[in-house]
């Protein structure tokens, strides 16, 4: 029986999440520009590549090959053989690969799927909120055929999100509002203080909310200080 976590490659966040990331849920991390997020998304990836399974990896914000080089290490090119890469241009397209992940996920194989990330989920969301409610109704239609895939096929799936300032209430929260609050069953916020990261966790099923850690980011990924 497969254990039901994942290692994130950081032990300090798999102890804020209560074992790693879980199979058939969402997690969700969200932060302001430039707070570690898609550093922690390739850390799980790069992690879950040397544990010998392939990984659907969803990018909008423009895929850095250095920075996986550097966290893969010698290992960086076999590794990348294993990674399915999809960079849609559009929120249209971001929904299309989302469905078209199945099919990968079907092969299985000797290397199969062993995790689904999006980052960023809204960063292609963003630019179409003029258009109002068919924009979040889409936006929740895609979440839900992400967890489905996730359920169907005993995975996790780590997206990461943008950030929205309220300024009436004071409070900074994660893009999509309820549609994207509602269907993670985990959430990080990431906060930046120069060059230390802090990752509180927003939401947990049996975790308490509130607990962190502090980080920095390293060459080969992260390292909690």
């Amino acid at each position: 029986m497969r254990p039901d976590r994942v290692s994130t490659g950081s032990p300090a966040l798999d102890d804020l999440l209560g074992g790693g990331l879980e199979r058939r849920a969402i997690t969700q991390i969200y932060g302001e520009p430039a707070s570690g997020k898609s550093a922690l998304c390739l850390l799980a990836v790069v992690t879950a590549l040397r544990a010998g399974n392939s990984v659907v990896y969803i990018d909008t914000e423009g895929f850095s090959v250095e920075r996986f080089a550097q966290i893969a290490g010698e290992r960086a090119e076999d590794l990348a053989d294993r990674l399915y890469l999809f960079e849609p241009l559009d929120f249209t397209q971001q929904g299309a690969m989302i469905a078209d992940a199945e099919g990968l996920l079907r092969k299985g194989g000797t290397a199969p799927v062993g995790l689904l990330v999006v980052d960023s989920v809204t960063a292609l969301y963003r630019t179409e909120l003029s258009l109002g409610r068919e924009t979040v109704r889409t936006l929740s239609h895609q979440m839900v055929k992400l967890l489905g895939l996730a359920k169907k096929y005993d995975l996790p799936a780590l997206i990461t999100n943008q950030i929205y300032v309220d300024v009436e209430r004071d409070r900074i929260s994660g893009l999509g509002g309820t549609a994207l609050e509602h269907i993670s069953k985990a959430i990080i916020r990431l906060e930046r203080k120069n060059s230390i990261r802090r990752a509180v966790l927003v939401k947990h099923r049996s975790r308490p909310e509130g607990i962190s850690f502090d980080f920095v980011i390293t060459q080969d990924g992260i390292r909690a200080v």
